[in-house]
């Protein structure tokens, strides 16, 4: 069965993306098109990058990376939640994915977002990595306003139409990680 990690791409105390990641998960676990995970960047304690080699060549030497690795390669497409920072993601989830090359290669990605501004321009960031990391990205996108799907700014309560549009990028992030999959085996 197809395999998407939903990747809670915030390590900040008090964060907002612990609840939204949350969301996305009980939403994508109602569904049997796929098997999905929480995966937290704090259960795996990435320091600053510190491999010797560039991603790109997998001589990875640090036991940390050998088990990001390790867990990024079970997966057949992602779903990352990403707050948006200085109009960008996360410095934490940024570190995360230039880790590695070879396990995000021929895999879909979807995005979920919050932010003042939806956190659309941290998406649109990801996509240019994504896209040079040979990662399909799906066109549509989860925009988390602070404003209107946030109480105070930090109470998760998203608003109805907000479900419909999850589900849609996890449709589309099932179909392209299933259509991508005879590249994963060659």
């Amino acid at each position: 069965m197809t395999r998407i990690g939903i990747i809670l791409g915030s390590t900040r105390p008090g964060r907002n993306g612990e609840a939204v990641a949350r969301w996305v998960h009980e939403v994508a676990a109602q569904r049997s098109d796929a098997e999905f995970e929480l995966v937290d960047l704090l259960d795996f304690r990435l320091p600053h990058l510190d491999e010797a080699y560039p991603p790109a060549m997998g001589q990875y030497s640090q036991p940390h990376t050998l088990a990001w690795a390790d867990k990024i390669a079970s997966f057949d497409g992602y779903v990352m939640v990403t707050p948006e920072y200085n109009h960008s993601t996360s410095g934490a989830l940024k570190n995360a994915i230039d880790f590695l090359y070879r396990e995000w290669n021929n895999k879909a990605v979807g995005f979920v977002s919050y932010g003042s501004a939806g956190g659309t321009r941290a998406v649109e960031h990801l996509r240019l990595i994504a896209g040079e990391l040979q990662m399909a990205d799906v066109r549509s996108q989860v925009a988390l306003s602070l404003f209107t799907d946030f109480e105070n700014f930090s109470v998760f309560k998203p608003t109805d139409p907000q479900r419909g549009v999850l589900t849609t990028t996890l449709d589309q992030v099932v179909a392209w990680s299933e259509a991508l999959a005879p590249l994963r085996k060659s």
